[in-house]
C-alpha cells in the first residue's frame, strides 16, 4: 500500500515535467565491472526519461552484446554501421547514429557483434584509449558548425569489464554514473571500480569524476537492501541519488519488446523511478 501511495504521489509530481538543459553537453559513462547490476537498464531508461523531459540525448553503446541498442529498438545486426566502424575505422559517428523509434529527441550509436573483436584491433592503434573521446568531440563540433541542435546528454553504456572499450568510455567522459545493486558484494565491487577510475584519472583523463551513484534492484521488503543502501549513502553521501530503482518485472520485460520501460509501461513503479532519477540528475550541477 505504501508503494502504491508513493507511485501515485510521484506520478502527480512528474506529470508533464520538463527539465532545464545543462550549460554544455554532459557526457556520462555508466560503468560497473560487476555484471547484472542494471547498467544497460539504467542507461536506456535514464536516457528515455531525460528525452521525455525535453532533453536531446544520445546513447553510445560500446558493449558488444548490444543490449542498449536492442532496448531502444535500434537495428544492430552484423551489416549495420556501428561503433565498431567509429572506433576501428574512424567513421564519423554522425553516420552510424539512428533515431529511437518510440521517443523523440533520443538517438543511439549502436553496437554490433563486430565490437567483440575491436578490443584486439585497438591494441595496435596509436592513442587507442582516445578513439571514443575524439569521435564524440568531432560529433559535437560538427553539430555546432552545421547549426544542428546541441546534444544535452551523451550516455555511454560499457561492457562489464575493464578492457579497452570501457577504458575508451571512461576517457571520453567527464562524469561516471555507477549503478549499484542493493545486494551483498556490491561494495566490494565498488572499491575495485573506484581504484580503476583513480588510475584512469591519474594517467588518461584528469577531469573524470564519479558524480552519481544510483541504487538499483532495491527490494524494500528485505533488510539486506536497506543495509546496503545505508552503507552506500554513508560512504558516498554527496554522490548517491535519493531515488532508488525498485526490483521490477516490467524493467526486465521491456527490452524483449525492443522498448524502454517508459514506453512499455509508463505508469509502472520502475518507469516512475527512472523519471524521478532523471529529474534528480538534471538538477545536479555538471562537473
Amino acid at each position: 500500500m505504501r508503494a502504491l501511495q508513493q507511485d501515485h504521489a510521484r506520478r502527480r509530481e512528474l506529470e508533464g515535467l520538463m527539465f532545464d538543459a545543462p550549460e554544455r553537453t554532459r557526457v556520462l559513462t555508466i560503468a560497473n565491472q560487476k555484471g547484472g547490476v542494471g547498467k544497460t537498464s539504467t542507461t536506456v531508461n535514464l536516457a528515455a526519461a531525460l528525452a521525455q523531459g525535453g532533453m536531446k540525448v544520445l546513447v553510445i553503446d560500446v558493449d558488444p552484446q548490444g543490449n542498449a541498442s536492442t532496448a531502444l529498438g535500434i537495428d544492430h545486426h552484423a551489416e549495420v554501421a556501428s561503433m565498431y566502424e567509429v572506433l576501428v575505422e574512424s567513421t564519423p559517428m554522425a553516420e552510424v547514429i539512428q533515431a529511437c523509434p518510440d521517443i523523440d529527441n533520443l538517438w543511439c550509436a549502436p553496437a554490433t557483434i563486430d565490437l567483440s573483436g575491436a578490443e584486439i584491433e585497438l591494441v595496435a592503434m596509436v592513442a587507442r584509449e582516445n578513439r571514443l573521446r575524439g569521435a564524440i568531440r568531432d560529433l559535437l563540433a560538427e553539430r555546432e558548425s552545421s547549426g544542428a541542435d546541441r546534444l544535452d546528454y551523451v550516455l555511454i553504456d560499457c561492457p562489464p569489464s575493464l578492457g579497452l572499450l570501457t577504458v575508451n568510455a571512461l576517457v571520453a567522459a567527464r562524469e561516471v554514473l555507477i549503478p549499484i545493486q542493493c545486494e551483498y558484494y556490491a561494495l566490494e565491487g565498488l572499491t575495485l571500480l573506484l581504484r580503476n577510475i583513480d588510475l584512469i584519472r591519474a594517467h588518461l583523463n584528469p577531469e573524470l569524476v564519479v558524480s552519481t551513484i544510483l541504487l538499483t534492484m532495491y527490494d524494500a521488503r528485505t533488510r539486506l537492501a536497506a543495509q546496503v543502501a545505508q552503507d552506500v549513502r554513508e560512504h558516498f553521501p554527496a554522490e548517491t541519488l535519493e531515488t532508488t530503482i525498485p526490483r521490477s518485472v516490467r524493467i526486465s520485460e521491456a527490452p524483449s519488446y525492443g522498448q524502454t520501460v517508459l514506453s512499455y509501461d509508463p505508469t509502472s513503479s520502475g518507469a516512475l523511478a527512472y523519471r524521478a532519477a532523471a529529474r534528480e540528475l538534471s538538477t545536479r550541477p555538471a562537473v
